[in-house]
């Protein structure tokens, strides 16, 4: 992986493991950003691209599950890979339980921790292109009328024109129109892919 775009950031107390994991990371071509606390990884600007936090349990001060409580309060979602030189197996636990990516006991393979980095990342950058599209779905759906919302839920429930025009009380004619306008709106090609998007939104169809 050697894609630029992409920030491993790194949280230590230990000038010497973040200089060794900085080299490592480097090493395979992603840009690291380390730092010495949780309080100085809080007051940094967090870029908008695919990226990943190595983190100590153990840090002074706020600690790393501190940090990864903050961020979820932040509604931060940024894949956390912990680090620990003690094997406490509750924290772990607990730490997993609470949404982290992974968690390696020192020492570790480098080779552990760059796979868990690339997984993680990846993981990140598909988070992001869901939000990406979802957001765009939902600029699409707002565009639609009341009434196109309406034939677009009984469209996705699998009604044909004639059923759903006696649903609403008008005209096939005018449910087809209606139909036409939704599907060019939401810039969908064929029904299976109106229903994915539904999905997507969240949705319900009508049921009828």
């Amino acid at each position: 992986m050697t894609e630029r775009d992409t920030t491993v950031f790194v949280v230590d107390d230990d000038p010497s493991i973040r200089e060794a994991l900085h080299g490592l990371i480097q090493s395979v071509g992603l840009r690291a950003k380390t730092f010495g606390s949780a309080q100085e990884f809080l007051s940094s600007q967090l870029p908008d691209a695919p990226a990943c936090l190595v983190l100590d349990v153990r840090l002074p001060g706020l600690s790393g599950l501190d940090l990864q409580r903050e961020l979820s309060k932040a509604g931060i979602e940024l894949p956390i890979i912990f680090i620990t030189g003690h094997a406490d197996i509750p924290m772990s636990v607990w730490a997993m339980k609470a949404g982290a990516f992974e968690f390696l006991t020192k020492p570790f393979r480098n080779q552990d921790l760059l796979d868990a980095i690339r997984q993680a990342i990846e993981r990140d950058r598909t988070k992001r292109q869901e939000r990406a599209e979802r957001e765009e779905l939902g600029q699409r759906l707002d565009s639609l009328t009341p009434r196109q919302r309406q034939v677009m839920g009984l469209v996705v429930a699998g009604l044909v024109n004639k059923q759903i025009a006696a649903e609403l009380g008008t005209s096939e004619v005018t449910i087809k129109v209606h139909r036409g306008q939704l599907m060019r709106k939401m810039r969908a090609r064929s029904l299976p892919e109106l229903v994915r998007m539904a999905g997507t939104l969240g949705i319900p169809a009508v049921q009828k």
